[in-house]
């Protein structure tokens, strides 16, 4: 049996193919509270006209409406890339206690920062289908360049 984190990685996956499939950047993101997704999210910058419409975002905010409130304790977010470091200062400010992602971001990922961006209390976890993940960034600007 694949473990938790491999099961909530691949949903994530599949909100970066709805991206891909709207010429978005392929990012994905989900959230999940005491076992089940709360919130789904993936890049909507170009459709919205907005950078900060990261999935991460949509994310926080589609499950802090799920949950009534603006903190995201005993949650996880699985990201299908390295947050960056707007996202990850949203996920502080959230009190999100997990943060697991497949690919890292060494341009833009918030590990870059120090101190951390993240609450000093959340958990981190990177390189879950980080090939996966990877593969699907690294095909998408390929294919922008051509």
């Amino acid at each position: 049996m694949e473990n938790l984190d491999e099961k909530y990685m691949k949903e994530a996956l599949k909100e970066a193919a709805a991206a891909l499939d709207e010429d978005e950047v392929p990012v994905g993101a989900v959230i999940v509270c005491n076992g089940r997704v709360i919130a789904r999210g993936h890049n909507m910058t170009e459709r919205l006209g907005d950078p900060t419409a990261h999935a991460e975002m949509i994310a926080v905010t589609s499950a802090t409406q799920a949950l009534g409130g603006k903190y995201l304790e005993n949650c996880t977010i699985y990201v299908t890339v390295e947050p960056c470091g707007m996202c990850a200062s949203a996920l502080n400010w959230a009190k999100i206690s997990r943060v697991v992602y497949g690919a890292g971001d060494p341009k833009r990922g918030f590990s870059l920062f120090s101190p951390s961006l993240l609450h000093p209390k959340t958990e981190v976890v990177k390189g879950v289908l980080a090939d996966d993940c990877g593969a699907l960034m690294s095909d998408f600007f390929l294919s922008k360049r051509r």
